[in-house]
């Protein structure tokens, strides 16, 4: 497979956090069987893949979990029950040379692993022509209760997967000279 760079940056140009999907459209099974397998075939630090994910796609516990990440207080996360499938990302330990390594560098390579986790995980969706959304805010302690995840473990993200309903956005990001410099941080002129 030959993707060229112009396509790739088109691709990745069309993902969205989407938050309203069809839900009465579910995901088919060979397209979140190929999903996982491109979360499987992440990189990560010494090959740790320090995580476990938990899809939820039972109707009736997939609603509870939709529950546990909204909050009418601050009006977050309502479009998540429309989902038909919640994806949750649970840290694991590393293995010895990650830990090692995280520890002498003072760097927690289990969180960057499961960003890059995450990050396969929503691209293959779009890939699959799915919709996508990363959420971070949740009730972690209901969540443990509702899928017996032990007291011990971290739960991080819970990601959405559905069919989309949510037209393309415009991208707001920013200038490239905000967040680039080249050879050194300071510009030196």
């Amino acid at each position: 497979m030959n993707i060229e760079g112009a396509d790739f940056l088109e691709f990745v140009k069309t993902r969205q956090s989407d938050r309203a999907f069809d839900p009465n459209r579910p995901v088919e099974k060979e397209k979140l069987d190929r999903i996982i397998e491109a979360v499987r075939y992440a990189p990560s630090a010494c090959n740790a893949q320090p995580y476990h994910l938990i899809v939820v796609d039972d109707p009736e516990l997939k609603n509870k979990v939709a529950d546990a990440t909204s909050t009418r207080v601050l009006g977050l996360n309502h479009f998540t029950k429309q989902a038909p499938i919640h994806i949750l990302m649970v840290e694991e330990k590393v293995n010895l040379s990650s830990g090692v390594g995280g520890w002498i560098k003072q760097k927690d390579y289990a969180q960057l692993d499961l960003g890059i986790a995450a990050a396969h995980m929503v691209l293959a969706a779009h890939a699959e022509g799915l919709g996508s959304c990363i959420l971070g805010w949740f009730d972690e302690k209901k969540m443990r209760q509702l899928l017996n995840i032990p007291q011990s473990k971290r739960v991080w993200l819970d990601i959405v997967i559905g069919y989309s309903t949510q037209p393309l956005r415009p991208k707001k990001r920013k200038p490239i000279d905000q967040i680039l410099t080249r050879n050194g941080y300071l510009n030196k002129k």
